[in-house]
This record gives C-alpha cells, structure tokens and sequence, in this order.
C-alpha cells in the first residue's frame, strides 16, 4: 500500500491537500492518508465494477424471482457504502503496519530468491492460501453463535446481484478479508502484484454475485463461481469457498450447483413462465 500512498502524496497530498511542514513519512499523516485513500480505492472499485457488471452481465430476468426482494438493489449498495467505512478502520491498521516495514512485501524482483518464478508462485500461493482462510471464517461466521449477529445480513440477498457482494455487515466484511491481509507478513510478496491481487479479490467477489452461471464444463466442481455461490445463498450450509471447491470437498460442504442440473433460480422463472 505505500506505492499508493507515495503516489498520492508526490502526486495530490504534500503540493495540494496537507501544509508542507507535514512530514509525509509521519505517523497520523500516514493513517489519515490511508484512511482515505482505502475509503475512495474500496468504493471506486465497488460501484465500477458492480455496475459494470450489473449491467453488461447479471441477468435482469432474475429480478423477477419470488426470493428478489422490493428495491433490493438500492438496499445492497446502501448497505454496502455504510459498512465499508467500518471495515476500512481495521484494514488501514494492517495497511499502516505494511506501510511501516512490517510485512515481507518487497520492491523488485530482483528481491525474491527465486525471480519471476517467486512472483508467480506467490500468486498461486496467495490463492490457495487465501481460498482456505476465507473458507474456514466463512464456515464459522455460520455458526449459531455468530450467524444473526454478522453473517445473517448478507443473506437477505437470496438472488443477488453484483451489488450485493460487498453488503456484509463490517465485521463480517473484515473477517472475511483478513487472509488477504495476513498473507503478506507471513510470505514474501511483491507490492504491485499485492496490488494486483487485492483489484482481483474484490472483482472475483462482485463475480460470484453476478447470477452467470456459466463455467468450462471441466472446471464446473473445481472453480467456484457463481452458480456454487448462488446455492450459497439459497441453501445455507453449502460452498463456502471463495475460488475452488477443494476445501467444501475437504469438509463435506460441497454441493453440485442447481443451475449445472436443471433445478437453479433460472429453471425456476422458465417453470413459472410456462405455466
């Protein structure tokens, strides 16, 4: 996160916005300029590509199903711009902490022992490990204990849509994104494809919302996608994962999509059409 906030420092922070006896390597500064950089960065890429993709690839037909609820769109976003400003004051904590040397985050390739080949397995790496974590809290925040209180608000969503993949109740949400936090102070990891990364996560979530269930046939129970994601929300204790489906198959929660055998919210609406 410090490419950014150097960025914006030489580029809007130190000549416009903040006086110059500011230093820019001062702590409050720094939080402050991470607060607000999170805040715009996490809603930029929440409205884009959430509108982007609810209108060039969510199926408008699906607002027609019974589980859809009245203005459920607007009362996803809604949602959503009130808890990502909760979410960001833990996230900016671990983003200070980056920002002050404490991670492994490095600056050239030439700092990974193994080159481009580090690079790319570190990308693999934060895949897999990230994809567990998430798959585990998510199991957890399901729990009788946990569920009403922080989990229980983002399946209000039964039919969602884009919009609805960042309407998490602000504990939820955090939880949920942690091992993308932790990952880089337990493995070294290059800042821009951390920053890579990080875009690829919150696209890969609006995704999963989307309702286009289309996936290559020989990837359908190994990418978890929307389909497995839209079960998800219908039936409770199904495919929790975030990109694969190896851990529900590990822990017993992996469910075939509907839509992959005739039965989904699709095959509902083409039913009651023809009735």
């Amino acid at each position: 996160m410090d490419l950014v906030l150097n960025a914006a420092d030489y580029h809007l922070l130190t000549p416009y916005v903040y006086p110059s006896t500011w230093p820019e390597h001062e702590p409050f500064r720094q939080l402050l300029s991470l607060f607000v950089i999170t805040n715009l960065g996490a809603l930029a890429l929440y409205l884009l590509f959430g509108t982007l993709s609810y209108y060039f690839i969510f199926d408008h037909e699906l607002k027609k199903h019974p589980h859809f609820l009245e203005n459920q769109v607007q009362r996803e976003i809604a949602y959503a711009v009130q808890s990502l400003p909760w979410i960001s004051v833990p996230t900016v904590a671990l983003f200070f902490a980056e920002v002050r040397g404490y991670s492994k985050l490095y600056d050239n390739i030439e700092d990974s022992p193994y080159g481009w080949s580090g690079v790319i397995l570190s990308m693999l790496s934060f895949l897999f490990f990230t994809d567990m974590g998430i798959y585990w809290i998510h199991r957890f925040l399901h729990h009788r204990l946990f569920y009403k209180r922080f989990h229980k608000p983002h399946h209000l969503w039964k039919i969602a849509t884009p919009f609805a993949s960042h309407a998490f109740h602000p504990v939820d949400g955090f939880m949920q994104s942690l091992p993308y936090h932790i990952y880089p102070f337990l493995f070294p990891l290059h800042k821009v494809t951390y920053l890579g990364l990080y875009i690829f996560v919150n696209v890969w979530t609006i995704s999963i919302h989307d309702g286009d269930y289309r996936v290559p046939k020989i990837l359908r129970h190994v990418i978890n996608g929307s389909a497995h994601h839209t079960d998800h929300h219908l039936y409770f204790d199904y495919n929790y994962g975030q990109y694969f489906t190896l851990w529900d198959k590990i822990g017993g929660s992996y469910k075939s999509p509907t839509s992959f055998e005739g039965k989904g919210p699709h095959d509902y609406l083409r039913k009651l059409r023809e009735k």
